[in-house]
C-alpha cells in the first residue's frame, strides 16, 4: 500500500555532500557523471578491491564504467584499485582508524548525515570477540536521505485523539526500506506540529540515536532537521539513553531505532510506566516474523504497542504495506495510502 518516498532533489544533495568529503577523486568523477535520475534512486555504493564497481539503486544493481554508465559486462566496468579502497578509508576515518575502532568493531560506522559505511576484512579477536577489523577489504556506503513530508498522511493514525498523546509505535520493514527515514519525519512532524481535529499539536521528543543515524549528529548537532522541540542524545546504548532523556529533559516522546535486547524491552516498559510514549524500529517483514524473536514476542504479547506500521517496495522503497491496530493485530487502513490524497481513511 502506498505512501512512497520521493526525495530527488534532497538525495542528490546528499550524494554531492558525500562525495566531496568521503570518497577519492577516481570515484568521485565517475559517480558525478552519473545520469540525474540514476543520482536520485542511489541508495548503496559497493567498493571491493580488485573487483567491479557496484551501485545499487532502488529496483536494481549494476556495475558502472570509468564514465558513470550503466553496464553490464565485467570488463566494461570500473575495477577498484587497492589505492581507491585505502584513499576512501584514510577520508572516512580522517587519517585515524584507531580512534574509531569501537564503531568498526560492530563492523560499520555512521558518518555526518547519517550515511552508513560497512567494513569487512581480517577480524582480530581478543578473548574470542571481535576486538577490531583490519586488512580492510570491501565497504559497503549506505547513503542516508531525509525525506521531509514522507510521514504527513501517516501522523493522523500515530496520534490518540481521545488521550492526546501519540500511540506506542512500532515501525517493521525489511533492510532498505525507509523505516530509518520515516522514523526520522514522524519525529520531525511530533516535533514542529501537525494539524489534527483540535488544532495544531507539538511535542517534546527525545531521541536515543545510537547508530548517529536518525539525527545524524557531527560533533553533537544533528546534520538532520528533527524540528525545534527535539532533544538527541547521540552514540548512546538505547536503554540507558532512554532512562537518561526521561530523567534529565522530560520528553512526551522517545524515539530510537532497532530495538530487539531485553534491556531495550525494560527500557520501553519504563517509559510506558512514566506515561511517555514510545516510536521504535524492528527489522521484519510481517508480524509472525516478529513473533519468531523472543524479544519481540514478548512485548507484542504484552500489547506494548498501539500500532504497528509495516514498510515493503511494492511500490519503491518506503511503501507503507499496512497498519495494524496492537490490540486487534488488524490492519486499519481501508486502501491505500496516497500522495495525493487530503485525508487517510480508516477503518
Amino acid at each position: 500500500m502506498a505512501e512512497i518516498f520521493n526525495g530527488e532533489n534532497e538525495g542528490q544533495e546528499k550524494l554531492k555532500e558525500l562525495t566531496q568529503r568521503f570518497l577519492p577523486l577516481s570515484i568521485r568523477q565517475i559517480l558525478d557523471n552519473l545520469l540525474p535520475s540514476y543520482k536520485s534512486m542511489l541508495e548503496e555504493i559497493r567498493l571491493r578491491k580488485g573487483r567491479p564497481l557496484f551501485l545499487r539503486f532502488h529496483d536494481f544493481e549494476s556495475m558502472v564504467n570509468s564514465k558513470g554508465e550503466v553496464v553490464t559486462s565485467n570488463y566494461q566496468a570500473y575495477h577498484l584499485t587497492n589505492d581507491d579502497i585505502d584513499r576512501t578509508i584514510q577520508l572516512i576515518s580522517q587519517s585515524s582508524l584507531y580512534a574509531l575502532e569501537e564503531e568498526i568493531r560492530n563492523g560499520y560506522i555512521t558518518l555526518p548525515g547519517g550515511h552508513r559505511v560497512g567494513f569487512v576484512g581480517q577480524t582480530v579477536l581478543d578473548g574470542g570477540k571481535v576486538k577490531t577489523i583490519k586488512y580492510i577489504s570491501s565497504l559497503n556506503i549506505r547513503l542516508a536521505r531525509q525525506v521531509f513530508g514522507c510521514a504527513t498522511k501517516l501522523m493522523p493514525l500515530l496520534y490518540n485523539h481521545l488521550t492526546s498523546k501519540a500511540y506506542n509505535t512500532l515501525i517493521v520493514s525489511p533492510p532498505r526500506c525507509g523505516k530509518t527515514t520515516l522514523l526520522r519525519d514522524i519525529v520531525r512532524q511530533f516535533s514542529s506540529g501537525f494539524f489534527c481535529q483540535e488544532g495544531k499539536v507539538r511535542f517534546n521528543v527525545g531521541v536515543v540515536d545510537e547508530r548517529s543515524e536518525i539525527a545524524g549528529c557531527y560533533l553533537g548537532i544533528p546534520q538532520n532537521d528533527l524540528g525545534p522541540t527535539t532533544d538527541v542524545l547521540d552514540g548512546c546504548p538505547k536503554a540507558e539513553g532512554m532512562i537518561m532523556l526521561v530523567r534529565s529533559m522530560a520528553p512526551q516522546i522517545v524515539a530510537t531505532d532497532e530495538i530487539g535486547k531485553p534491556e531495550d524491552v525494560k527500557a520501553v516498559e519504563e517509559m510506558l510506566n512514566c506515561g511517555v510514549s514510545v516510536i521504535t524500529t524492528a527489522h521484519g517483514s510481517s508480524l509472525e516474523d516478529l513473533e519468531n524473536r523472543p524479544i519481540l514476542k514478548q512485548l507484542i504479547q504484552s500489547n506494548v504497542f498501539d500500532r504497528y506500521v509495516f514498510l515493503g517496495r511494492t511500490f519503491g522503497p518506503g511503501t507503507i504495506e499496512m497498519v495494524l491496530d496492537g490490540k486487534t493485530k488488524k490492519n486499519i487502513l481501508i486502501r491505500p495510502l496516497k500522495t495525493s490524497e487530503k485525508e487517510v481513511r480508516v477503518c
